[in-house]
């Protein structure tokens, strides 16, 4: 393996990091602007498609939304594997996101377990995510007790 593909998956483990940290702190605007402009993501909830959106405004828009629901979001990042085609590559990614939002007065934990699969794309010197399909594996949501 050469020191510039080791560097790649650096730069795109990075990447996804960077997607977490930035998202658990509800900065949608430096979120989505590691996507390219032309973005398509799309989430699925066991098999129902939940969420279908294209470029980054609308993917901004949609993000900010969601957030204004939620009080907290922890994110965990586990696994990543990419395969580096040039100034292309895809890549498998698993994390564990957790998020409260207060339902009927009480804080409700909900758990997830995510699947990416990502198309990413290196342009204007930095890489980029252009397409993010998210499969929530296993989903619990439960009280907390304060």
């Amino acid at each position: 393996m050469t020191l510039e593909i080791l560097n790649t998956k650096e730069q795109l483990r990075n990447l996804i990091d960077d997607y977490a940290y930035l998202s658990d702190e509800k900065k949608i605007s430096e979120v989505v602007n590691l996507f390219t402009p032309d973005v398509v993501y799309k989430a699925y909830m066991g098999d129902f498609l939940a969420g279908n959106v294209s470029g980054r405004e609308n993917m901004e828009k949609e993000f900010n939304v969601h957030a204004s629901h939620v009080k907290t979001y922890f994110t965990l990042n586990g696994q990543h594997s990419v395969k580096i085609n040039g100034n292309m590559a895809t890549g498998i990614s698993f994390t564990q996101i957790k998020m409260i939002r207060e339902t009927g007065g009480k804080d409700v934990l909900s758990d997830y377990s995510v699947k990416y699969d990502d198309k990413y794309v290196f342009q204007e010197g930095k890489w980029l995510i252009k397409e993010r399909i998210g499969y929530f594996v296993i989903v619990e949501a439960r009280e907390l007790k304060n």
